[in-house]
């Protein structure tokens, strides 16, 4: 049922909280979340109880992500630390769901079942190509590589490489399988593509993507999420997602040692 078609109050506060829980203590790590957070729980005692136990799954990832260290510490222990967390973070709505509330509002639907266009293969090295443009400028102009440290040798460039990429298909496992597919069951899809969407921008701006940048994440998650609606293939997303995260991993290494990489005009 949409709510925003009825007289759901509580309903409206409760997401309008969800989403500013996001930016403040996700996005900006500021203790004022805690209070939107609280207040966005309290919300759903009045809303109905089969849209309070779905919404209540995302705030729990919510709380989950905020008191985790997630940032760009390359170290062994760091990164072993971050992903049980993240695991957690997107385990644990689906096992709620699944085996408590027996219910499917969480599905990861991988692949459709037909084949890719022209047009889809095409938009990958369109993707490729803005973000082989973008993506240096960003680093160079801001000054945001700064935030990562690119180390030589084949450990560090491992770990640069393996977080680069598991990082992001994290994030569409979860901001699409788990935070838009809850959503899309309550709102309409450009509603709750807007909500995820300031979920995912929040949620990288904690990983040092800073400045302008966190602007173009947010329309990056919107065309991401409507591909999805189109494709119904979460490995097409995650594909397009991995090609644009290939020229992260590159720029990231130019960067810091142009003499090693230079393939970026800068």
């Amino acid at each position: 049922m949409n709510i925003l078609k009825k007289n759901y109050l509580f309903e409206i506060i409760s997401l309008t909280l969800l989403s500013l829980t996001g930016v403040l203590l996700i996005g900006l790590q500021n203790q004022l979340g805690w209070v939107s957070l609280g207040l966005g729980m309290i919300s759903l005692l009045g809303c109905r109880k089969d849209f309070a136990k779905d919404i209540a799954l995302i705030y729990l990832s919510v709380i989950i992500l905020s008191v985790s260290k997630i940032n760009t510490d390359l170290s062994y222990y760091h990164m072993i630390e971050m992903w049980v967390t993240l695991t957690i973070a997107l385990a644990l709505p689906y096992v709620i769901s699944r085996y408590f509330y027996k219910s499917n509002s969480i599905t990861f639907q991988v692949s459709s079942e037909r084949t890719w266009s022209k047009k889809e293969i095409i938009y990958i090295f369109i993707a490729a190509a803005i973000a082989y443009i973008l993506i240096p400028f960003y680093l160079k102009n801001t000054w945001a590589y700064l935030n990562w440290s690119v180390e030589p040798g084949v450990s560090n460039m491992t770990r640069l490489f393996i977080w680069t990429n598991a990082l992001w298909i994290w994030d569409e496992l979860f901001f699409i399988s788990t935070v838009l597919w809850i959503l899309r069951k309550w709102l309409p899809f450009i509603w709750a593509n807007i909500i995820q969407a300031i979920l995912f921008a929040s949620f990288l701006f904690e990983l040092w993507f800073t400045g302008w940048w966190h602007i173009m994440i947010f329309f990056f998650a919107l065309m991401q999420w409507t591909i999805f609606k189109k494709t119904e293939s979460l490995l097409y997303v995650i594909v397009i997602h991995l090609v644009v995260d290939f020229f992260l991993f590159l720029a990231l290494i130019q960067a810091h040692h142009t003499d090693w990489m230079p393939i970026f005009v800068t």
